[in-house]
């Protein structure tokens, strides 16, 4: 994504001292795949195709792990922005149960890289809860448990009388083990490092400028005219689609957060929890290893010119206004506020999958709040797909799903 759409202090990319530095590109090269972007997406698409031993570069346009990486609060859940009796309209139940697994299979995939690893992106897998502070809304927790429940995934119903949390809660959904939350610019660099072991190369402020396809492949020529001759290209560069398609993915909106200074006496109970109310826009919050609480949401209407002050203070004071209500005994203090662009689906999922028109153009765009667990998805499905397996579950984030 484009940082001019990223404004504020980004938490994740200033707590942190730049881990590395990559090159730029210098000369012609060849490869087998090329990965436009070099953020979080990038990072696990080179994870997968480097580790099932195939040739590719990342190229980033700025920096690694800076864009809307930096702006993801990482709150991971298995769930969907919609509740899934909302979702039905737009696809089947069976789809939205098998994108629920889909997602906690995600969550395994970062658990498995990170006990492989080393955990030196704060990885922490933790329980996620969706609920709501209205009545009339507690039939709607009750529907959402059930469906669940129904389709074996552990879950718990949370309301007035069991009710663990300082805050209102009417009805809620805990799902056990079903979120995680780390830190994105570590995880990014953390990738990319293993997967550089392996072959993969990567390049930053290299960006691509031109694409040409001809029968036996791509080029792609970037800004200092050397050009990457590959089989194909995969676009992963959020919303940033301009130069590969004139095809409009999914709606745009700005999303703020806000970071607070690190608090003593956050109880354990939600270091262990990621949570997210059903309001319209929603909000969503959790903890850092240090003990900061990041609340996110009040989304609005894109704004290109994402300089506009006085509609930036009002989301960030709607949010501090949030967190000091939902945790009156806490002292308070906002270190970080941010925002940026971000993109969403009618049915919440993300685009994964060959161009529909041209084969050697593929996407792996991770629109919606579980950006980072469909980008995981895509990294096993299309290694799977290069080499010449096509992962079934795929059809869930066709790229033309929404073509009439």
């Amino acid at each position: 994504m484009d940082t001019q759409y990223v404004k504020g202090d980004c938490i994740f990319a200033r707590i942190n001292k730049t881990i590395k530095q990559y090159e730029y590109l210098t000369e012609d090269i060849e490869t087998e795949v090329m990965i436009i972007g070099g953020g979080v997406t990038g990072a696990i698409l080179g994870y997968y195709f480097s580790k099932n031993n195939i040739n590719c570069v990342i190229l980033e346009k700025a920096r690694i792990g800076h864009g809307s990486t930096s702006i993801t609060t990482s709150l991971l859940q298995y769930e969907l922005d919609s509740n899934a009796m909302e979702l039905k309209s737009y696809t089947s139940m069976e789809n939205i149960i098998k994108s629920y697994k889909l997602g906690i299979k995600a969550l395994d995939e970062i658990q498995e890289f990170i006990d492989k690893y080393g955990n030196r992106c704060d990885f922490k897998r933790v329980d996620s809860f969706l609920y709501t502070a209205k009545k009339l809304e507690k039939k709607g927790m009750e529907e959402e448990y059930d469906i669940r429940k129904e389709a074996g995934l552990p879950v718990e119903f949370i309301d007035e009388d069991n009710n663990p949390f300082l805050f209102d809660v009417k009805g809620g959904v805990l799902g056990k083990g079903g979120g995680a939350v780390f830190d994105p610019y570590k995880f990014t660099h953390h990738l990319i490092e293993v997967s550089c072991e392996k072959g993969l190369r990567a390049y930053e402020n290299t960006e691509v400028i031109d694409v040409k396809y001809c029968d036996d492949g791509v080029t792609v020529e970037t800004v200092y005219g050397h050009k990457v001759k590959g089989k194909i290209v995969i676009v992963a560069t959020g919303y940033n689609t301009e130069l590969f398609t004139k095809r409009t993915f999914g709606t745009k909106t700005t999303t703020f957060n806000i970071a607070t200074s690190p608090i003593d006496n956050i109880e354990d109970i939600y270091k262990n929890v990621v949570t997210r109310d059903n309001r319209v826009p929603y909000n969503y919050f959790r903890t850092t290893r240090d003990n900061r609480l990041i609340i996110g949401g009040e989304d609005i209407n894109f704004i290109p010119d994402i300089y506009n002050e006085q509609l930036c203070s009002k989301s960030y004071e709607t949010l501090e206004q949030r967190l000091k209500s939902l945790f009156p005994n806490l002292n308070i203090e906002i270190e970080y506020r941010y925002c940026g662009a971000f993109a969403s689906t009618q049915d919440n999922l993300g685009f994964i999958g060959k161009d529909p028109t041209n084969s050697k153009l593929w996407y792996c765009l991770g629109y919606g709040a579980n950006g980072i667990l469909f980008a995981m998805l895509g990294g096993m499905m299309l290694s799977k797909l290069y080499s010449g397996e096509v992962d079934k579950d795929m059809n869930l984030f066709k790229v033309d799903r929404f073509d009439h």
